[in-house]
């Protein structure tokens, strides 16, 4: 089994981690007519978001190359859908998976990383995740095989999207990509499409995206204002933690406010059919302003084709009112 083999587009499959990867791209319909803005739509991964790339993506290559030995354990701590991602690859690869998750994070996904065989140990809420990270560490450290991914900072993060979400996004469109647009938590989507393209003969316009109240203009020389934001999997309240960012290989960082991405979250699942979560929908406007650029003249690209990610699906989150009042949904 290997990330981004694929017998074909139905298979046959001997294994459900044979289906990470190949998903597919739509156009977002509320985009210019002169200007192509494509969704690649990581729900269609088994376990249902984009991080399952980089849970099998890292899990193998720490295999090959001795860093966990097989029978070995994962550590990490983690209450999204990274740790859906690495309990799907541990699984399918044989191997233990502990996953460290203050105790009120997201009931639904800690249910769904159980059924997938993995133990949760939960560490108060109240101490955050940097405690979470702390007793990850700490467990590591008790046992003789045992690793702790660190998504954050690992730079198999961004190897896993150059070597899978990049490629297919190329060989979709036979190459033929102006800009590429993503939401930055790790940022190692972004980067390893950045990276990628950077390599090709009409290297893309690079656009970032966050939620107002996060704080990557920072590492633009920017001094932009703290505020909480409701919109998850994107931002980040300390750039430290952000240590695969690269904002040279960054052409312009797109701030959108929580209030237009719920409205677009509302605008996609009514009018496009999209069912998908806050980030999608951060992603989805920042690519299609981006496109109203080119079409008016004040950003010209290689190729007038734009292609963003929707990183999970809404099903997650509709405990938490996602398509109800604004007011509900950030109170």
């Amino acid at each position: 089994m290997t990330t981004g083999e694929h017998p074909g587009p139905m298979g046959p499959f001997e294994t459900v981690g044979e289906t990470i990867g190949a998903t597919p791209m739509v156009k977002i319909q509320a985009s210019p007519d002169s200007v192509d803005v494509f969704a690649k739509l990581e729900a269609f991964n088994p376990g249902g978001s984009i991080k399952d790339r980089i849970g099998l993506y890292m899990l193998e290559r720490m295999l090959e190359d001795g860093t966990l030995d097989p029978g070995g354990t994962v550590i990490e701590p983690t209450a999204g859908n990274t740790g859906i991602g690495l309990a799907i690859a541990a699984n399918q690869l044989g191997l233990e998976a502990v996953f460290i998750v203050p105790e009120r994070f997201s009931v639904e996904k800690q249910q769904l990383m159980a059924a997938l065989g993995a133990e949760i140990v939960n560490t108060p809420t109240e101490d955050g995740m940097d405690h979470a990270i702390e007793v990850a560490h700490e467990l590591a450290a008790q046992q003789k095989n045992a690793v702790v991914p660190q998504q954050f900072s690992n730079p198999l993060n961004v190897e896993a999207h150059y070597a899978t979400t990049a490629p297919e996004i190329y060989e979709t469109l036979d190459g033929a990509v102006g800009a590429v647009v993503a939401g930055c938590g790790t940022a190692g989507t972004l980067m390893g499409l950045a990276k990628y393209g950077d390599e090709q003969p009409d290297p893309p316009y690079v656009t970032a995206v966050q939620p107002a109240g996060s704080l990557f203009g920072e590492f633009h020389g920017e001094a932009p204002e703290e505020d909480e934001y409701k919109t998850e999997g994107i931002g980040t309240h300390d750039i430290d933690v952000n240590q695969l960012y690269e904002p040279e290989l960054v052409d312009e960082l797109i701030t959108v406010d929580d209030r237009s991405i719920h409205a677009e979250m509302a605008r996609l699942a009514k009018q496009e059919g999209h069912l998908v979560a806050s980030s999608s929908a951060a992603n989805s406007l920042a690519a299609r302003q981006l496109a109203e650029q080119v079409a008016t003249g004040q950003l010209e690209l290689t190729h007038p084709t734009i292609v963003t990610v929707f990183p999970d699906g809404s099903d997650r989150y509709l405990s938490k009112g996602i398509y109800g009042d604004f007011e509900d949904w950030v109170g």
